[in-house]
C-alpha cells in the first residue's frame, strides 16, 4: 500500500510540474495585433511590420504613466530575404517575445500581391500559433503606413480593421476574406483567390481644426482585389464588388439609387431585403452555360420625387428601374471576370463540378480556358413591398411649392 502511495504521490508531482511547462507570462510577451506585408530593399527580400499593443497604455488614459508613451501601439519593421527571415528579424529588435495568435489582420500591398502571395500563403497557413480565421487584405498604399495608423474610435488599429469586416455586410463594399478562404481557393481546381482591398482616406475631422474639413486619414473599404493563382490580376470596384458578393456570400440587404424617372436629377432609393440568389448550371451538347436567378424584396428608403406605394403604376415601374440596374451591375461585373482578368472567382467552377461531377473531371485541367467563354445569363426580380414609415408621397405643404 506504501509503495503505491508513493507512486500516486510521484505522478501527481509530474503532473503538477509539467502543468507549468511551456508557460507564458504576460509581460513577456510582444502581442502583435495587425502585420503588414510590403516587398523589400533586396530583388525578393520582405519588409514586415508589426503593429503592438502596449497593454499598460491602451486602457483608454488620456495622460502617459510615469515611464510610458500614452501611444496605444508600438510598431516595429524587420527585413528579410524570406518572409520567416523578415519575422525573425523582428525578434532582434523587441525587448519582448513575439507573439502571433491574437494577430487580427494581414495587410499586403499591391505591389507585392501582383508579384505572387505563395509564400505569404504558405507561411500563415502552417505557423501553428496563427489563426487561420484571420482576416487579409490588400492595399495600394505602403502596408507599413496602414498598419501605424491609428484610427478614431478604436484604441488598437488592428481591432478597427477587425470590427470593420464585423459590419461589412452592411456597406457591402468588400467581400470578408480570411487567410482560410484564400488558402481553400488557392488549392482549388475551380476556384480563384480574392481579398478585401482596403485604403487609407481622408474622413476624419480634427477636433481642434474642424473649419478644414476631413484631413485625417483613417482606413476604408474599397472594393477587392481579384486573383489568378498566387497573383494580384485586377481590381473591382465597391459597386462590383457587391456582385462578387452575392456568388460568393450570399448577400441578405443592399442598397440601390436610380433616377426618378419624371424628374431624372433625382433619385429614389430601396433597401433589398430577403435576397435569394442561387446559380445553376447547364451542359447541353457539350456547351457549359449558367443561368444566374435573383429575387429579392424591397423598401422605399429615400424618394427624392413623389413616391407613394398605393400607386401601382409607380411601383411596378420603380421596380423595372430597380431590376434593370441590378442586371446592369451583375452583367457588367461578370463580363469584367471572364473577358478582361479571367479569372473565376465567383466559384462557377465548384457549382458546375457539384451538378457535374463526370463532365467536371474532362475540363477541369482546362477551366481557366474555359471560364472566360461560358454563357452566363442574369435574371432579377424584385417586389416592393413596403415604403418604411410614409405610405403616401411627400410634399410640401406651402402652395408656392408644390409644384415642386
Amino acid at each position: 500500500m506504501k509503495r503505491q502511495a508513493s507512486w500516486s504521490l510521484l505522478l501527481i508531482m509530474i503532473l503538477l510540474v509539467t502543468g507549468c511547462a511551456g508557460k507564458r507570462e504576460l509581460n513577456e510577451l510582444a502581442l502583435v495585433m495587425a502585420v503588414g506585408i510590403d516587398k523589400g530593399e533586396g530583388e525578393n527580400a520582405f519588409k514586415v511590420t508589426a503593429q503592438i499593443a502596449r497593454p499598460a497604455d491602451a486602457r483608454g488614459q488620456t495622460g502617459a504613466p510615469s515611464g510610458q508613451t500614452g501611444e496605444p501601439i508600438y510598431t516595429i519593421v524587420g527585413q528579410g530575404e524570406s518572409l520567416f527571415d523578415a519575422i525573425r528579424d523582428l525578434s532582434s529588435i523587441s525587448s519582448r517575445n513575439v507573439f502571433w495568435a491574437h494577430n487580427q489582420v494581414i495587410v499586403i500591398s499591391e505591389e507585392l500581391a501582383k508579384e505572387g502571395i505563395s509564400q505569404v500563403i504558405d507561411f500563415f497557413t502552417r505557423n501553428p500559433e496563427l489563426r487561420m480565421r484571420t482576416w487579409i487584405v490588400i492595399t495600394p498604399e505602403e502596408a507599413s503606413t496602414l498598419v501605424s495608423t491609428v484610427t478614431g474610435l478604436e484604441l488598437i488599429p488592428g481591432e478597427a480593421v477587425n470590427k470593420l469586416f464585423r459590419y461589412g455586410k452592411i456597406s457591402t463594399v468588400a467581400p470578408n476574406t480570411q487567410i482560410l478562404d484564400v488558402q481553400a481557393a488557392y488549392l482549388s481546381q475551380s476556384s480563384q483567390p480574392i481579398m478585401a482591398r482596403v485604403t487609407l482616406k481622408e474622413v476624419m475631422i480634427s477636433n481642434k481644426k474642424p473649419e478644414k474639413g476631413p484631413t485625417i486619414k483613417q482606413v476604408d473599404l474599397a472594393g477587392a482585389g481579384v486573383f489568378k493563382e498566387d497573383r494580384l490580376v485586377g481590381i473591382l470596384k465597391p459597386e462590383e464588388t457587391r456582385v462578387l458578393m452575392l456568388f460568393t456570400e450570399g448577400l441578405q440587404s443592399g442598397v440601390v439609387t436610380t433616377a426618378c424617372k419624371d424628374k431624372p436629377e433625382r433619385t429614389i432609393g430601396v433597401e433589398l431585403r430577403d435576397q435569394m440568389f442561387e446559380v445553376t448550371p447547364h451542359l447541353k451538347d457539350g456547351q457549359i452555360s449558367f443561368t444566374a436567378q435573383l429575387d429579392a424584396y424591397a423598401m422605399v428608403v429615400e424618394a427624392g420625387c413623389p413616391f407613394t406605394i398605393d400607386d401601382q403604376k409607380q411601383v411596378a415601374e420603380l421596380e423595372k428601374a430597380i431590376e434593370k440596374e441590378l442586371k446592369k451591375e451583375i452583367d457588367t461585373t461578370v463580363d469584367k471576370l471572364q473577358k478582361e482578368y479571367k479569372t473565376d472567382v465567383i466559384e462557377l467552377g465548384k457549382v458546375f463540378q457539384n451538378e457535374y461531377p463526370g463532365y467536371w473531371n474532362q475540363i477541369s485541367d482546362n477551366w481557366a480556358e474555359v471560364f472566360p467563354t461560358v454563357d452566363i445569363k442574369a435574371f432579377v426580380n424584385v417586389e416592393i413591398t413596403d415604403s418604411v414609415l410614409l405610405w403616401e408621397e411627400t410634399n410640401s405643404g406651402k402652395k408656392e411649392n408644390s409644384a415642386d
